[in-house]
């Protein structure tokens, strides 16, 4: 697939999205009917990867504030964690954004887009660094987890097994080693 024939622009209130369907239901109702609400109301901010030839979106994305804090519970992880981090520098939490959406055209799946829009997430948040970041999370569905492991995220509890989404996260610093 020819990336660069794909425009990305940031949702606002008066972008009028192009047609978008994925296998999701729910994330095809959030980007229609919930990303205005949540974008008005500071919670998330999506934007829109589209072929302006086809009059399509291809996908989108949804980016939000988050951090990853030590949980007693899960020590073994939040030693994992800190072995990559200088001891001054370590924290009992760490920021973080969440990608809080994130969903292909069912007509672009498999061909490479939700990568594409990982490795631009990582690009602009270790590359251009206009906030401390330095994880990526997620709350993965079940069915998506194994594209995030593909792509370098991984689980950060076992508690989360058995539900519907698990929460993953990736180490910026391992996109710039």
């Amino acid at each position: 697939m020819d990336f660069t024939k794909l425009t990305q622009i940031q949702l606002s209130e008066d972008t009028e999205i192009k047609p978008f369907k994925c296998a999701e239901d729910d994330l095809n109702g959030f980007l229609f009917d919930d990303a205005k609400h949540f974008q008005k109301e500071l919670m998330a901010v999506t934007y829109l990867l589209e072929d302006l030839q086809k009059n399509v979106t291809v996908a989108y994305f949804s980016l939000l504030a988050d951090k990853i804090s030590f949980n007693p519970d899960e020590k073994n992880v939040w030693n994992k964690l800190n072995r990559n981090i200088p001891n001054p520098k370590r924290r009992r939490n760490y920021p973080a954004v969440k990608i809080g959406r994130l969903a292909v055209n069912e007509k672009y799946a498999g061909l490479g887009v939700g990568t594409f829009v990982l490795d631009n997430i990582k690009y602009v948040f270790t590359t251009v660094k206009r906030l401390g970041c330095r994880f990526l999370t997620v709350d993965a569905l079940v069915s998506a987890t194994p594209f995030y492991e593909k792509n370098g995220f991984r689980f950060f509890t076992e508690l989360d097994k058995d539900e519907e989404t698990r929460l993953m996260f990736f180490d910026l610093k391992n996109f710039t080693d």
